[in-house]
């Protein structure tokens, strides 16, 4: 039987602007059957603009049911872009990656999170008029804080920041509002998740009678 995947975050989750196959959660899911993992299509809660607090709510109002195999927490952007502290971001993370923990039956090993993706480096970002260095550094916070919590809950912590930064600028990887990502880095995030997750679903595997 296939395991039940629950993929939790905001617009670089559900994928603004992009289908629901070109997901990288979705996209995942597909390589890792493909690879003989047998792994559903997620359940997903997120939505473009979400904050920790938010998703918290939704995932309150949303009530899943069940006993997840597998399951992925990408949260904090739109903290960042409303100037929340860290500290307070630090609070509200930790607190969803405790729920995602027992959503995926309490078991640290079976969760994977993704760093913080730079927005600093769109168009949208530059016709701003935000401080492009200070954008910079508040992810980078946040990212080392969200990275420091999982290694002290033994949670898998994938870096897409870099190819964001690398790459996020180019028109081929963004949508049409200059923003958020096109399919073509929701693909290059995969490939990046691709390797951690294989590894903590063939881990459950062995560990399976």
């Amino acid at each position: 039987m296939a395991l039940r995947y629950l993929a939790l975050g905001d617009s670089y989750t559900i994928g603004e602007g992009v289908a629901p196959a070109e997901r990288w959660t979705h996209r995942l899911a597909h390589a890792l059957r493909a690879e003989g993992i047998a792994l559903d299509d997620p359940l997903t809660i997120a939505a473009t603009g979400w904050t920790t607090d938010e998703l918290a709510a939704a995932i309150d109002a949303a009530e899943p049911q069940g006993r997840f195999g597998f399951a992925s927490l990408l949260i904090g952007v739109n903290d960042q872009y409303r100037g929340r502290d860290v500290t307070d971001y630090r609070t509200g993370f930790s607190a969803l990656l405790e729920r995602t923990i027992a959503f995926a039956d309490g078991r640290a090993d079976h969760v994977l999170v993704l760093s913080i993706p730079d927005w600093g480096v769109t168009p949208f970002a530059a016709a701003s008029g935000r401080d492009l260095a200070q954008i910079v550094r508040e992810l980078d916070l946040y990212n080392a804080t969200a990275r420091a919590t999982c290694d002290a809950r033994g949670v898998a912590f994938v870096d897409i920041t870099a190819v964001s930064r690398e790459r996020g600028a180019e028109p081929d990887m963004l949508a049409d509002d200059g923003l958020h990502p096109a399919a073509a880095m929701h693909a290059e995030w995969m490939h990046l998740a691709l390797p951690a997750a294989r590894h903590l679903l063939l881990q459950r595997h062995a560990r399976t009678p």
